[in-house]
């Protein structure tokens, strides 16, 4: 039973969006807080998996329909909805409670601190209006991204309790990355996810559209990824940095660019498995040179 409602978290991707976070934190600290810090790996733990869990039981109908989710705990009985609606909502309030411990005393209208605020906006952008318009229309891709890059901006804020430039460069490098990352995973999934109804693929099939959108986004996340060594002190990249920021957007970008060119399904596996090594690594050159330039 505890090996199916740690399914219903989504392990793996709850453990990649808190590693977002930490690395924003790690980005933001002047005097590192362990308690602080463990509230935002554990907190951010449970929100993200909470939204994972809510997702499956909205969509546990059309879970039964794509290969890639039969294999999950609703659509094969091993749990009833009312379990996971329970679980879902024992961690989401967990999670915020958690969350509300960082900074508590710079608190949105003395209600919550601005992590759990960002948490439950980040929640509710998923749950109420991500995963409904993934049915509607492909502008769900637009407002999934948004939520999907909370994470690093949380991080930031949680570290400094305060929103400003260098927390917007984080959250626009992330929001722009989940367009190719995306579109690659609608690519590659296009016949299940059509099978289930949702409309996740930019033009609505395998085209020059969609990869000129992760051409673009692609472009564009690259030069966000950069600004920092010319215009936000507080993150302040270092020339080194810069370059190597710059040589992995290009690859990851020449990654979208093959897409455009190709078209096929091969090409946007490899720009989806491109997505997954650019982020971290972006990350982790963050981090890296602000604790050793």
């Amino acid at each position: 039973m505890l090996k199916h409602f740690a399914e219903l978290l989504k392990f793996k991707l709850s453990v990649t969006v808190v590693f977002s976070a930490t690395v924003g934190y790690l980005l933001g600290f002047d005097n590192f807080d362990v308690y602080q810090f463990l509230c935002l790996i554990f907190g951010g733990f449970l929100v993200t998996g909470s939204a994972n869990a809510f997702n499956q039981i909205i969509e546990v109908e059309k879970d039964k329909l794509m290969q890639r989710t039969l294999v999950r705990p609703l659509p094969k009985g091993n749990l009833s909805v009312l379990q996971a609606t329970i679980f879902a909502l024992f961690t989401f309030l967990l999670g915020l409670l958690i969350l509300n411990e960082i900074n508590p005393q710079g608190t949105f209208y003395g209600i919550m601190s601005k992590s759990s605020f960002f948490g439950l906006i980040s929640i509710f952008l998923y749950v109420l209006s991500y995963t409904p318009l993934k049915r509607v229309s492909t502008i769900s891709i637009f407002v999934g991204a948004i939520p999907g890059a909370i994470p690093f901006l949380l991080g930031y804020v949680a570290a400094t309790d305060d929103f400003g430039l260098a927390a917007g460069i984080l959250f626009a490098i992330q929001f722009f990355w989940q367009f190719p990352h995306f579109i690659a995973i609608a690519w590659v999934q296009h016949n299940d996810y059509k099978k289930a109804g949702f409309k996740m693929l930019f033009g609505g099939e395998k085209s020059k559209y969609p990869a000129f959108i992760a051409v673009l986004t692609s472009i564009i996340m690259t030069l966000v990824s950069v600004l920092p060594y010319y215009y936000v002190n507080e993150l302040n990249l270092s020339f080194f940095a810069f370059l190597l920021i710059l040589i992995l957007g290009i690859w990851f970008t020449l990654k979208s660019i093959k897409l455009y060119k190709r078209l096929d399904d091969i090409t946007a596996r490899n720009l989806m498995v491109s997505s997954f090594i650019y982020l971290p690594i972006m990350q982790i050159i963050y981090v890296m040179d602000r604790f050793l330039s």
